[in-house]
């Protein structure tokens, strides 16, 4: 390998890529175009990343979050579309791509591209530049309108005209706004116009319509009907997106036919709007002078002051009557507050004195000593039946009271115990027997035993 030449310079990667950038990018500033969706991701950022394809080439394409959202349905693979934007280099990675301002689904493709080369063919002619553009007339006598005579153009321009400009000549060259001759019809509308100077503005347009519907209005020869019209044209195609070559070359361009027809009128409106305010002005200003004079000559003549003193003086004397009366007022509602604090503050020096608090006491005292007292006696009774219910319980379970109804108890005569079962007993076996009135010494002879074998 040999090494570098002293006449090129020895570039780093990023300033190759950026004179690159540079490059693509000034050359191809915007353009149309159209493929096949492959390799398509929506980010979660919004952004919309994909790749167009023909079946030699494909390129990378992105569209932003603020264009992608303006799409109605997100394409997918395989979607033949058309889009429009500019090429972009992204350092990053090296590559080319497009960055996609627009996208279309396929069909209106070859319409688009075809709209596009024409509005740089004549705007190279310079035909929509604004030196070219002709004046409206402020005051028009006759306005002529190229329209369909059935459309809802024609009916929308007579509504307004017909509201605000009494007395208006219209003429009407009617026309096919759409389809096959209808650009040359159009054309020839325009140029009938001119060639018999029948009137001092003109209106072209529709009410609206899809892209197909509005290509008259994008066709060469209208373009050049209108450039060389010697009579301003407005145009409007009552459309807001996508402008038609017409509004492009037109001298003005109105969203609606509505709208043409009020910028006809808008000078010779204004003007005479102008003398109604100026005219209302006038009438307001003169009677307003009258009547301040008038008033003015009345407050002298009818002055009160010459007719007696009290007119001056009674206001202020009533006046007088008035503040001393609330004086009073004040003053008596002061001295009520007063005296009831007065009395409020006496009813708690009376309740602190000693014999008050004594007595209050003393009763306070007797009520404790008598709910004490009830207290008690309610006590003692209730502890009496308990008594006298544990007494009746006693007795009831007392072995002597047991032994007068005829029962005995047993004891042991060696150890005194108590006997239980016959279990425990011998024959020959001595024992005591106690009953209710004494005790019996006795001897066994013989145990009988009641238990079940």
């Amino acid at each position: 390998m040999s090494a570098p030449s002293k006449d090129i310079p020895v570039l780093t990667v990023t300033q190759l890529t950026n004179a690159i950038k540079h490059k693509l990018e000034t050359t191809f500033p915007s353009i149309w175009l159209q493929g096949e969706i492959s390799n398509s991701k929506l980010h979660s950022s919004g952004h919309f990343y994909f790749s167009l394809k023909d079946p030699h080439a494909q390129i990378s394409a992105v569209m932003f979050r603020g264009s992608a959202s303006t799409l109605k349905s997100v394409p997918k693979d395989g979607d033949n579309v058309v889009v429009y934007g500019n090429l972009n280099v992204y350092p990053p990675s090296g590559k080319y791509q497009i960055v996609v301002q627009e996208l279309r689904f396929a069909g209106l493709g070859e319409l688009l591209l075809k709209l596009e080369e024409l509005k740089k063919k004549l705007h190279k002619r310079g035909w929509f530049s604004k030196e070219h553009k002709k004046p409206i007339p402020k005051l028009p006598r006759k306005i002529g309108v190229v329209t369909s005579p059935t459309g809802a153009a024609i009916q929308d321009i007579l509504n307004i005209l017909s509201r605000r400009f009494a007395g208006f000549h219209l003429v009407l060259n009617p026309v096919r706004v759409q389809g096959e001759g209808a650009a040359e019809e159009i054309c020839t509308a325009i140029q009938q116009f001119n060639e018999y100077k029948l009137v001092d503005v003109i209106i072209i347009g529709r009410g609206g319509g899809s892209i197909e519907d509005l290509w008259a209005f994008n066709e060469e020869i209208v373009a050049e009907a209108i450039f060389h019209s010697q009579i301003p044209i407005i145009a409007a195609v009552g459309h807001e997106t996508d402008h038609c070559i017409a509004e492009y070359v037109a001298d003005v361009r109105a969203p609606t036919p509505s709208a043409a027809a009020e910028l006809v009128i808008a000078e010779k409106s204004q003007q005479i709007q102008l003398l109604t305010q100026m005219q209302t002005r006038f009438q307001q200003t003169t009677q307003q002078i009258i009547r301040q004079h008038k008033n003015r000559l009345e407050s002298i003549i009818n002055q009160p002051s010459f007719r007696s003193p009290y007119t001056i003086l009674g206001p202020w004397m009533q006046k007088l009557d008035d503040t001393r009366q609330a004086l009073d007022s004040t003053i008596l509602q002061f001295c009520k507050q007063k005296r009831l604090i007065i009395e409020a503050r006496q009813k708690i020096l009376q309740s602190l004195q000693p014999t008050t608090q004594i007595t209050h006491f003393k009763h306070k005292l007797q009520s404790f000593s008598k709910q004490l007292n009830n207290t008690f006696t309610r006590n003692m009774l209730l502890r009496r039946e308990r008594l006298k219910h544990t007494i009746s319980s006693l007795k009831a379970i007392d072995p002597k009271n047991l032994l007068t109804k005829g029962y005995s108890i047993l004891f042991s005569e060696k150890d005194r115990s108590i006997i239980t079962s016959v279990r425990k007993l011998e024959k020959n076996q001595k024992l005591r027997m106690l009953v209710s009135d004494g005790e019996i010494l006795s001897t066994i002879e013989e145990i009988f035993s009641h238990e079940r074998k």
